[in-house]
């Protein structure tokens, strides 16, 4: 029996929820909507008495994904490892796929957000680049081609 019926969304804890919205805006994810929660629900859920968390949740422009960005009020967020590469354990990257991929990485680099290589193609059939965005949040971008 298949417990999973979809995917619903992947959440990524963040410091600074506007700055992490604005660049997911700025590649073309929209908001769907932002809240908070507290009490006895997120504390058992997370394992953390006291939780407090601000989200927003964003959604693809066609609809199909969804990615929610959290910031814990309390207790208080721990530093994760801002410069961790690709080859490290755990949740590496968030992928979308771009109309024109250099024009999304200057657009995040317009905000500071630079590469963690270089833009890369495989067989001419794609073009693909990791941006290191927030919190040194690693983001896949490619573009199909031909």
């Amino acid at each position: 029996m298949a417990h999973i019926r979809r995917f619903d969304h992947v959440g990524l804890t963040v410091s600074d929820l506007d700055a992490a919205t604005a660049f997911f805006v700025t590649l073309g994810l929209e908001v769907e909507g932002t809240g908070a929660v507290d009490g006895e629900f997120p504390s058992t859920v997370c394992g953390l008495p006291g939780t407090r968390c601000e989200l927003v949740m964003l959604r693809t422009p066609d609809g199909s994904d969804r990615l929610e960005l959290s910031r814990f009020v309390t207790p208080a967020p721990l530093p994760g490892s801002p410069a961790a590469m690709p080859n490290e354990l755990g949740l590496r990257n968030v992928s979308f796929e771009v109309a024109d991929l250099q024009a999304a990485v200057e657009a995040v680099a317009a905000d500071g957000y630079g590469l963690v290589g270089g833009i890369g193609e495989y067989r001419g059939s794609v073009r693909m680049a990791y941006v290191r965005g927030p919190d040194g949040i690693i983001v896949s971008l490619f573009e199909q081609r031909g």
